[in-house]
């Protein structure tokens, strides 16, 4: 879907939704379209700029929806740099809204626009190791943060979140769909696929989940989800928050870097920033290779998901490529 399409498709509902809030919307501008349709709006009596976002429909019920905020609220407490959520002007965090062209029924919501570059676009830009070095170690340090504040939070009554637990992730119902049915992949890679599927949901179903090891998770915690603003980050994109293990989440911020000539280095710098603020076994940070293979087997089901997103086909093929090898050397130590 172009931009024109998405533009005459959703921008008559984002208007219509927009009345609940307690702004004067002006200079609504589409921002992106992945899972949810994202816009920037201006309230014209300050010139404050927000995000509105319509969610997609059957990812996430109200109920979800609205946990998601509850999170995000009790992080900002706890001192973490997140979007600051906007009510209705009745006091609620959402309002349905109908999408005439297209019959779906979404939830649209409104946040305080966030300043800055993503830390992805950065990072591309620049040669200064010590500038990545020093950014993924001060990353390192925030997920630690968060992962201390989730492990001793108590949700609200009537919280709920998805579990990116053995059945979330690896299950034959997996949360981000199920990656061996890809229409790109051979008979003999799904079965590939799937036996390596089974051996990590075997791996998954025997670890703790323990508060201290597993516990609310940001789950897509990698650069292109973090703003910079000179020394501020500020985490963003909360729409795969749910319960799951901690390394998951360390995983996720590496693995995008691991076919770096400098992966090494980052992951260091990563756990230092971690470490230096919240203490983790070496038993626990030995299976974030299991974990790397686990986010990108999960992440071609995302793909197979979602074709109509339109993602560049040679980052799929990269993502599979390193996965099928993995996958068949993990086989290979098995025999």
């Amino acid at each position: 879907m172009d931009n024109e399409t998405v533009e005459r498709t959703f921008t008559p509902a984002a208007h219509a939704a927009l009345k609940a809030f307690p702004i004067d919307a002006q200079d609504l501008t589409l921002v992106s379209l992945s899972e949810n349709v994202t816009f920037r709006v201006t309230d014209g009596r300050d010139g404050r700029p927000y995000v509105f976002r319509l969610h997609r429909p059957g990812y996430h019920t109200l109920d979800e929806l609205v946990s998601e905020r509850a999170w995000i609220r009790a992080l900002a407490e706890a001192g973490i740099d997140v979007p600051d959520a906007v009510m209705t002007r009745d006091g609620q965090d959402y309002v349905p809204v109908t999408i005439p062209a297209t019959g779906e029924r979404r939830f649209a919501g409104l946040a305080s626009w966030t300043e800055g570059r993503l830390l992805s676009d950065v990072l591309a830009e620049t040669a200064d190791q010590t500038l990545v070095e020093e950014s993924f170690k001060q990353l390192g340090a925030i997920t630690a943060a968060m992962h201390m504040q989730a492990s001793a939070w108590r949700p609200p009554s009537g919280f709920k979140r998805h579990a990116l637990d053995s059945d979330g992730l690896m299950g034959m119902a997996p949360h981000w769909g199920e990656f061996w049915e890809h229409r790109s992949l051979s008979a003999a890679e799904r079965r590939l696929l799937l036996d390596v599927r089974q051996h990590m949901h075997d791996l998954l179903s025997r670890l703790s989940q323990a508060s201290s090891a597993y516990s609310l998770i940001h789950a897509d915690m990698h650069p292109g989800n973090i703003v910079v603003d000179g020394d501020r980050l500020t985490v963003i994109d909360f729409d795969d928050a749910g319960y799951g293990w901690h390394q998951y989440d360390i995983a996720t911020a590496l693995t995008h870097w691991q076919t770096k000539p400098n992966a090494a280095e980052i992951e260091r710098a990563f756990l230092a920033g971690y470490r230096a603020t919240r203490p983790v076994p070496d038993e626990a940070l030995s299976l974030i290779p299991q974990f790397r293979l686990i986010r990108w087997m999960a992440t071609i089901g995302w793909f197979h998901q979602r074709p109509e997103l339109n993602r560049p086909s040679s980052v799929f093929e990269e993502r599979k490529a390193w996965v099928l090898e993995q996958c068949a050397a993990l086989q290979r130590s098995q025999l």
